[in-house]
């Protein structure tokens, strides 16, 4: 008998109580954690937290909490109530000169979109008008312009025309054009009140490189309608079609050559124009007056030339004055609903897409946040308000926007002065539009495209992520040979499937302990000076969810990797009889997965191995709870961080190895 050793050993052991009190102390903080909140309440914060800045809104203790929150609610869904009490005198000389520039850009390019989407030139203008006042008083960008844009336009193009051709029935292709943006105003204003920005996100960054680069090509290709004085078109987008009814044109119509001298020359000056602005910033009004100048000399030299008797084509229809209604336009009985709401959709998506992207690349130059959610509800409010007042489906363009912050804009009141002058010019100029050849406004169009072609980023992409660049072609190549439906398709297809496959190919990883470190444990292949303990197996999942799609992978794995740890003959260290299976990155779990769980557990202890999960995350813990997967596996071996679980099977070996020596 030795006193000394059994003093130590006691010590010793009550050091290891210690340390296994602090461990269940927050094994059980793990295991009490609060529920979720349900599906209701999260539905009802997405909604507050969309249109009120402020929390406890909903039940004011006192009259002037009431007042605030009435307030409050208004500013998170009108922001001018909020920036429009700071507005200086000074700021409105930027934005008036923002807004006239903006103007003499917007007029132009509203008349050639309307065109692109086979609708009469002043429907143009009307999407101009009405869409951003709206804006102005519930978007959050400051530099956003609104109005039509290239790409909704032709989407408008190739779509409502395979329901209906505007050229047999132009009232009834515009009603369906008017129903389709008031679906498009209803899914996104839907997509912001429940916050499902995330759908956005299915168009990746890729994706739209792609489908813009090949929607470019088509709405070129498609000017050439105009650019050459075609009479008779295909209503198909597809680049074979499109090249055929040009060239069959050429022998079956007689076309004039001063069409393409007309549209050819101010595209030139055009072009000029913004390549003298870019070198010279001071210039920048330059390539931004320049379309409307064009259309003003075109105009005026068709007017007093009689150029319109000699073959030029000119836009001939056009109606002025202030938007008139068109609620009794709507159609919402017909048998084209589906599909309409369809294109609604698709519409909306892209038209949002586009938009945040712009304003977010904007905002991060001026150093402030845009909340996608609010955007979402401001564009929605805004298409749906146009669809009742003879607008079709507007968003935020990005040639336009660049030129308002060029100009200096302060605030949204820019797309108010640009608003207010394109309604002057409905009410004043309409008259002398009669002669604007179509063949400028091909111009203008086509001198648009070039920055939405981007070669070099679609080269970034495939240097970063080859499966990124098959997204992009697949968008380029759909839109270019197909429809523009069918690239849009194409490119979420390989995105969901690439998704799919990230899923259900979950990776696991062996953790290995830093040396010099106490408690951090990370990837022995990424890292490979960490090191494993004797008899511990650390394993992480990564995915963010254990289900159905992965969950027979992921045991399989675990499975492999235990039986190789114990199989290797350079293995000198003892077999495995823990396994940690690190659920950190875990943020949900379905039934399949906590099966799966049972039978690993199973599993493990049918070879001596016990089974011991580390960090893991509220839902799943609430799952788990629900199952009661923490009977079978053991409430005991559920640890707050990987340290606490290996400190806990080292504590185990330390006290047998001392109640043996005892």
């Amino acid at each position: 008998m030795c006193p000394q050793p059994n003093e130590s050993i006691s010590i010793e052991l009550q050091q290891l109580q210690l340390d296994a009190d602090g461990r269940n102390e927050r094994t059980q903080w793990l295991l009490n954690s609060p529920e979720p909140p349900s599906f209701c309440n999260e539905l009802m914060n997405s909604v507050s937290e969309t249109v009120l800045p402020q929390k406890n809104i909903f039940f004011p203790s006192n009259s002037k909490q009431c007042k605030a929150g009435v307030f409050s609610f208004l500013q998170g869904l009108f922001p001018i109530l909020s920036w429009g009490r700071n507005y200086k005198p000074n700021m409105f000389k930027h934005d008036l000169l923002a807004g006239l520039t903006l103007a003499s850009l917007c007029i132009p390019q509203s008349i050639g979109y309307a065109n692109l989407a086979n609708l009469e030139p002043q429907y143009g203008l009307y999407t101009s008008v009405v869409p951003p006042l709206i804006y102005a008083v519930m978007g959050s960008s400051r530099e956003l312009a609104i109005g039509p844009v290239a790409v909704v336009s032709l989407l408008l193009s190739a779509m409502v025309t395979e329901i209906v051709d505007p050229a047999v029935d132009p009232i009834a292709y515009t009603s369906l054009v008017f129903t389709v943006t008031f679906f498009a105003g209803t899914f996104q204003a839907a997509f912001g009140l429940l916050r499902l920005g995330f759908l956005v996100d299915f168009l990746s960054h890729a994706a739209i490189v792609g489908f813009m680069g090949g929607a470019a090509i088509i709405i070129g290709l498609q000017q050439l309608k105009s650019l050459i004085g075609i009479s008779h078109f295909t209503n198909k987008t597809d680049v074979v079609s499109v090249l055929r009814a040009v060239f069959r044109s050429f022998h079956d119509e007689a076309l004039s050559p001063m069409n393409f001298i007309l549209g050819c020359s101010f595209l030139i000056f055009i072009l000029a124009t913004r390549f003298i602005g870019k070198r010279n910033k001071k210039l920048f009004w330059l390539p931004a007056i320049a379309p409307l100048l064009s259309v003003i000399v075109a105009t005026l030299m068709v007017y007093l030339t009689k150029a319109d008797q000699h073959g030029v084509k000119i836009v001939k229809h056009f109606k002025g004055g202030l938007n008139p209604s068109s609620v009794h336009q709507l159609q919402f009985n017909g048998p084209h609903l589906g599909q309409v709401a369809k294109i609604g959709l698709i519409c909306g998506l892209v038209a949002l897409t586009e938009a945040i992207a712009v304003g977010r690349s904007f905002a991060s130059m001026k150093g402030y946040h845009l909340d996608g959610n609010k955007e979402m509800v401001a564009m929605g409010f805004m298409n749906i308000v146009g669809s009742l007042t003879s607008c079709y489906t507007a968003t935020g363009s990005f040639s336009r926007t660049a030129v308002n912050f060029s100009a200096g804009c302060e605030t949204v009141v820019s797309n108010i002065v640009m608003a207010i002058t394109v309604f002057i010019s409905l009410e004043l100029l309409t008259k002398l539009l009669y002669y604007t050849p179509l063949a400028i406004l091909a111009s203008v169009i086509l001198s648009a495209l070039p920055g939405l072609i981007d070669i070099n980023e679609a080269y970034h992409i495939w240097k970063v992520d080859k499966m990124d660049f098959i997204v992009c072609i697949g968008a380029f190549f759909g839109v270019l040979f197909v429809s523009v439906e069918i690239g849009l398709l194409i490119a979420v297809g390989i995105s969901f499937a690439r998704i799919i496959l990230d899923t259900i190919r979950a990776s696991t990883e062996v953790q290995g302990r830093l040396p010099g470190t106490l408690d951090t444990f990370c990837d022995i292949t990424q890292y490979p000076r960490a090191t494993s303990t004797s008899g511990i197996l650390i394993i992480r999942i990564n995915s963010g969810s254990l289900c159905f799609a992965n969950a027979t992978s992921i045991r399989e794995r675990v499975m492999k990797l235990v039986t190789h740890t114990n199989g290797n003959e350079e293995n000198t260290k003892e077999n495995v009889h823990l396994a940690v299976l690190d659920m950190s990155n875990v943020m949900s779990v379905d039934t399949s997965g906590i099966v799966m769980l049972e039978e690993l557990h199973r599993e493990l202890v049918s070879q001596s191995i016990q089974l011991t999960i580390a960090n893991p995350r509220l839902r799943v813990i609430n799952k788990m709870k629900t199952a009661k997967c923490f009977d079978k596996l053991g409430k005991g071996w559920i640890f707050l961080t990987i340290g606490d679980a290996v400190d806990a099977c080292l504590s185990l070996k330390i006290a047998d190895l001392s109640s043996t020596n005892c």
